[in-house]
C-alpha cells in the first residue's frame, strides 16, 4: 500500500485465487454485483410488453430505465466511502438486502409511477453494494492473486450485463416482464448466505466517520436535473423553459457539488485521485465507453423487436456471443493486461468495438441474423474482451489501497452517469421523438444512436492511448504524489 493510511483492516490477508474460501469471495462478489448489473440493462427488453400493460409513454420507459441509473449514479461514491468507513462487508450485505426489497416492489408495482419509484430504490440499494463488491476483492487478495480476481470479476460482470437481454427476452417471453425483478430475490439469498459464512470484513481504519451530506445531495441533484431534462426534451421535441431550467439547475449542482468536494474534510469523492493522470484519464475513457456500451444495448434489443420483428426471447439471444466471448476471453485479458500492460487492450479492445457497431447499423425489417446481425456482434464482444478487466484493474490500481472503496465508487459511478446520461440524451440525439416503438420513427435514429456509439468508443480508445501507461508498474500513484487518509477521509 501506499501513502500514510497503512492499517487497512483487512481480516483476509494471503487469501489465494486458486482456494476454496477464495472462490467463495468470488462467487458472493460477482453474483451480488450481478444483480445490479442485470437490473441496469434487462429491462429494456421487457420495455415494449411494460408499455403495453401499463401504458407507458416513451418518457415513462426512459424513467423506468433512468431512475434506477439516477440514483445508482448518485449514490455510489457514498456506497464506496461507506464501506471504507463502516465496513465493506457489512455496507455490502444492506446493499443486497434493500436491493431484494425493492426487486419486489418492482415485480407487484400497479403502475408505472410506483414502477419507476421502486426502480429509484432499487438504484439506491445498488449503489451500496456495487462499489462494496469490487472493494472487498482489492482488500482480499493480494499482488497477481488480485489481477487474476479483478479479471474475473470484470469478466463475470461483463459476462452478467451481456446475458441479461437473453435472460429478460425469456422470462418475458414464457412468464410476465414482472418476473425480471422477481428473480432477484433467490439470487440475493444466496449472496447473503456465502457472503456471511466466507466473506472477510475489511475497511480504512483511518477513514473519518463524517459523511458528506451536502456533497452527496449536490450531486444527486445535479444528475436529476441533467436527466429529466433531456427525458422531457424528448418527449416535447422542443428545448422549452421547463427543459432549459433543469438543465441549468443540473449543471449549477455538478459545478457546486466540485467546489464542495474540494473543501470538504471528508469528500465522497477525494480531489487528490483526479490528480494522478492515469486514474483520471481511465475514469473520462470509462465514461466513453460505457455511455456506448448502454446506448448499444438499449437501442439494439428494442429496435430487433420493434422494427426487425424479432421475438423478445429472439432479441434477447442475439447478444449471447457477447456473453460466451468474454466468458473466455476476460481473466485472459485481465492477466495478459499485468504482464504487457493496460495501454494496448484498452486502445485496441474499445476501437475493435467500434468497428463491431458499425457492422450492426444494417438492421431493417426481416433482417436475417447471421449475416446481418451475428458479424457485428462477435466483432463487438472480441473488443469488449479486451477493454473491461484491463480498464477496470487500471482504475483500482491507479488509486492507493486504503481507497480501494472510494476508487471503486468513483468507477462505478462513472460508468453509470455514462449510462445514465446515454439512455437521456441518444433518443434525443437520434430523433426517436414521442415513441419508441414506432418502427417508421426507430429505424433511422437506430443508426444515428449506433454511429454515435461508435463515436464515443473510437474517443474512449484515443484517451487511454494519451493517458494510459505502458506498463502495470507504472499505473501505481507515487507514495508522495497519492491521496492521504487526511484529504480523502
Amino acid at each position: 500500500m501506499t501513502g500514510p493510511a497503512t492499517s487497512d483492516a483487512r481480516a483476509a490477508d494471503g487469501i489465494l485465487y486458486a482456494s476454496a474460501r477464495g472462490r467463495w469471495v468470488l462467487l458472493a462478489t460477482v453474483l451480488g454485483s450481478a444483480i445490479a448489473f442485470i437490473d441496469a440493462t434487462v429491462v429494456t427488453i421487457a420495455l415494449p410488453n411494460i408499455a403495453d400493460e401499463l401504458g407507458a409513454t416513451t418518457a415513462d420507459l426512459q424513467w423506468t430505465v433512468n431512475a434506477y441509473g439516477l440514483t445508482l449514479a448518485a449514490f455510489l461514491l457514498l456506497g464506496g466511502s461507506l464501506g471504507d468507513r463502516f465496513g465493506r462487508r457489512r455496507i455490502f450485505l444492506f446493499g443486497v438486502v434493500w436491493f431484494a426489497v425493492a426487486s419486489l416492489l418492482c415485480a407487484v408495482a400497479p403502475t408505472v409511477g410506483l414502477l419507476v419509484a421502486a426502480r429509484a430504490l432499487q438504484g439506491v440499494g445498488g449503489a451500496l453494494l456495487t462499489p462494496g463488491s469490487l472493494a472487498i476483492i482489492q482488500s482480499t487478495f493480494t499482488g497477481s492473486d488480485r489481477g487474476r480476481a479483478i479479471g474475473a470479476w470484470s469478466g463475470l460482470g461483463g459476462i452478467a450485463g451481456a446475458i441479461a437481454p437473453f435472460l429478460g427476452g425469456w422470462i418475458v417471453e414464457v412468464t410476465s416482464w414482472r418476473w425480471v425483478f422477481g428473480i432477484n430475490l433467490p439470487l440475493a439469498v444466496v449472496v447473503v448466505a456465502v457472503t456471511m459464512r466466507h466473506v472477510p470484513e475489511s475497511a480504512d481504519a483511518n477513514a473519518s466517520k463524517k459523511l458528506d451530506v451536502v456533497g452527496t445531495v449536490l450531486g444527486a441533484l445535479g444528475l436529476a436535473g441533467l436527466t429529466y431534462g433531456f427525458t422531457a426534451w424528448t418527449e416535447s421535441g422542443t428545448p422549452d423553459a421547463v427543459v432549459v431550467g433543469t438543465l441549468a439547475f443540473g449543471v449549477l449542482a455538478l459545478v457546486a457539488f466540485a467546489w464542495v468536494e474540494s473543501r470538504a474534510a471528508a469528500p465522497i469523492l477525494p480531489p487528490g485521485l483526479f490528480r494522478w493522470r492515469p486514474f483520471a484519464g481511465t475514469n473520462a475513457a470509462t465514461l466513453l465507453i460505457y455511455a456506448a456500451i448502454s446506448g448499444i444495448f438499449f437501442f439494439l434489443v428494442v429496435t430487433l423487436q420493434v422494427v426487425a420483428g424479432y421475438s423478445p426471447l429472439a432479441a434477447g439471444l442475439a447478444p449471447l456471443p457477447v456473453t460466451v466471448l468474454m466468458l473466455v476471453l476476460s481473466p485472459r485479458a485481465g492477466a495478459l493486461s499485468t504482464i504487457m500492460g493496460p495501454k494496448i487492450p484498452m486502445t485496441v479492445g474499445p476501437a475493435v468495438c467500434a468497428a463491431g457497431v458499425v457492422l450492426l447499423l444494417g438492421v431493417r425489417p426481416d433482417t436475417p441474423y447471421l449475416t446481418h446481425v451475428l458479424p457485428g456482434i462477435v466483432v463487438f464482444g472480441l473488443g469488449l474482451s479486451a477493454t473491461v478487466a484491463p480498464l477496470t484493474t487500471t482504475a483500482l490500481a491507479a488509486a492507493p489501497d486504503h481507497l480501494a472503496g472510494a476508487a471503486s465508487g468513483v468507477n462505478n459511478a462513472v460508468a453509470r452517469v455514462a449510462g445514465l446520461l446515454a439512455i437521456a440524451v441518444l433518443p434525443l440525439a437520434a430523433g426517436v421523438g414521442s415513441s419508441l416503438t414506432d418502427p417508421t420513427t426507430l429505424e433511422p435514429a437506430y443508426r444515428v444512436a449506433m454511429l454515435a456509439c461508435a463515436g464515443l468508443l473510437a474517443g474512449g480508445a484515443v484517451i487511454s492511448l494519451l493517458t494510459v501507461p505502458s506498463t502495470a508498474d507504472a499505473v501505481r500513484p507515487p507514495a508522495e504524489t497519492s491521496p492521504t487518509a487526511g484529504s480523502s477521509a
